[in-house]
């Protein structure tokens, strides 16, 4: 057994109904945390599962999943409620809100249930003003530059090889800056910053997700979430499924006064922030692969990528990035990876 795994039994067999609780691994995700579930005791001989998180503090600050978790599940947001904490020791004891993520759940029978009930959760969560205590980061030009930056660094130099030349790293600060402007010009909203299928839990009884993995939440752009659902770097739909789904959002949260954007606009907004986020998304996959090992994620890569060319050709002022994107970006992703998949 691992000496963090140890210290976590020790911690949760401190609580009632739990003294001869046995942690069973549930997951990891992409950062340092890990999750385990013990099963709480009851007098009648009842069993109640809960996940204990395990966040290393020296890799992981747990004060804003902790305080987003308490203000959010305040406000009706689907979030697991915290029943025990201990932010020196980085254990979290959190309501089980089950195994069922929202992808493994997904096929063209319950899609668009799903994706309604997501989207009206999402419009809850932009709604959400920042906690008394805790004052949400802004998704300010430094963040959408480093994210953008990601793309060339560890996907294109360090992962496939690829040498930048002076006129390819222009053609990049010229298309990044105008996916930058695009996101600063828009309203702005709560963002839970990681919005997408395998963040949200079917729970039963209602349409509604609940939500995991929202400690990175700041305020930026209104498309933002919508982009990482709709647009999802683990599952595609048709183009008619996406336009659909959108416009029910965009009427949602003007609805909710959160904008007043015709779906014209709106949908710029959505194509351009899917740009700067798939950028941003294909390059940590890399970097999840060469600084991690975790190589799973390389899979994901080749659609996350599809949806940049498709983006691009559709935005005259980013013709000259979308050709070089085909010409020498992807023919070294299909090479090294796999081929972009064909659009559904």
């Amino acid at each position: 057994m691992d000496s963090r795994l140890q210290m976590l039994t020790d911690w949760v067999r401190q609580f009632s109904g739990l003294e001869q609780a046995e942690a069973e691994p549930v997951s990891g995700d992409a950062s340092f945390r890990r999750y385990f579930r013990v099963h709480r005791r009851g007098g009648a001989g009842q069993s109640t599962p809960l996940i204990v998180m395990d966040a290393p503090p020296e890799h992981e600050d747990c004060v804003p999943f902790v305080t987003l978790a308490g203000h959010w599940h305040q406000h009706g947001v689907g979030v697991p409620d915290i029943l025990q904490e201990d932010l020196d020791l980085g254990f979290l004891l959190l309501e089980d809100l089950g195994d069922d993520l929202m992808l493994g759940q997904l096929n063209e029978q319950t899609a668009d249930r799903l994706y309604r009930g997501a989207l009206t959760e999402l419009v809850d969560i932009q709604r959400l003003k920042s906690p008394e205590t805790y004052s949400l980061p802004r998704y300010d030009e430094a963040l959408l530059d480093r994210e953008m930056a990601l793309f060339p660094d560890w996907l294109l130099e360090q992962y496939l090889g690829l040498s930048l030349g002076n006129s390819e790293r222009a053609l990049l600060d010229t298309t990044f800056a105008f996916l930058r402007e695009s996101a600063l010009a828009q309203p702005e909203v709560t963002v839970h910053r990681d919005y997408h299928s395998r963040n949200l839990l079917v729970r039963p009884g209602t349409d509604r997700p609940g939500v995991i993995d929202f400690q990175d939440a700041v305020t930026g752009p209104i498309t933002y979430d919508a982009v990482s659902l709709l647009k999802d770097c683990y599952i595609q739909w048709p183009e008619e499924n996406i336009c659909d789904w959108l416009e029910i959002f965009r009427t949602q949260s003007a609805d909710a006064g959160l904008h007043r954007a015709d779906p014209e606009t709106f949908r710029q907004w959505f194509e351009l922030m899917g740009m700067q986020r798939h950028l941003k998304a294909a390059g940590i996959f890399a970097r999840l692969c060469i600084r991690d090992g975790k190589q799973g994620y390389l899979g994901d890569i080749p659609r996350t990528v599809g949806y940049l060319k498709t983006a691009s050709s559709r935005q005259p002022a980013l013709r000259h990035f979308h050709e070089w994107l085909v010409d020498k970006v992807i023919p070294a992703i299909e090479q090294r990876i796999a081929p972009l998949p064909e659009q559904p």
